[in-house]
C-alpha cells in the first residue's frame, strides 16, 4: 500500500470524539518525518475519501488552518464540538484529554 493509502486508512480510524496530530498520522502510516505531507494529502483528498479531517490538528493542539480562514476554523470547531470535543476560543484542543495515538 502507498503512503497516501496508509494515511487515508489511519485518518479513517481516528475514533469519534478524538483528535490526533499530523505527526502521529505520519508515524502510524510508516513515515514519522512526513507530517507536512500528511497535511497535503488531507487537504487534497478529504472530499473524495470522506475523511474526518476535523480530527487532525497540529502537535500543540492548535488548528493548522492558516491565517484568515476563520470560516473553516469555525467549521472545524463546530464539527469537533458536535463530537463532544471541547475547543477553546483560540481553536485549541487538550491533547491529554482528547488525543488519540493509535491502536495499542
Amino acid at each position: 500500500m502507498t503512503f497516501t493509502g496508509k494515511v487515508i486508512q489511519v485518518i479513517k480510524s481516528i475514533p469519534f470524539g478524538k483528535v490526533t496530530t499530523y505527526g502521529i498520522v505520519a508515524t502510524l502510516a510508516g513515515s514519522p518525518r512526513s507530517a507536512r505531507q500528511v497535511g497535503y494529502i488531507l487537504h487534497s483528498l478529504t472530499e473524495k475519501n470522506n475523511l474526518p479531517w476535523q480530527r487532525v490538528i497540529n502537535k500543540d493542539g492548535y488548528f493548522s488552518i492558516r491565517g484568515g480562514q476563520v470560516d473553516v476554523k469555525n467549521l472545524q470547531k463546530r464539527l469537533l464540538e458536535e463530537e463532544g470535543v471541547e475547543v477553546s476560543n483560540e481553536y485549541i484542543v487538550d491533547l491529554d484529554r482528547y488525543g488519540w495515538w493509535g491502536e495499542k
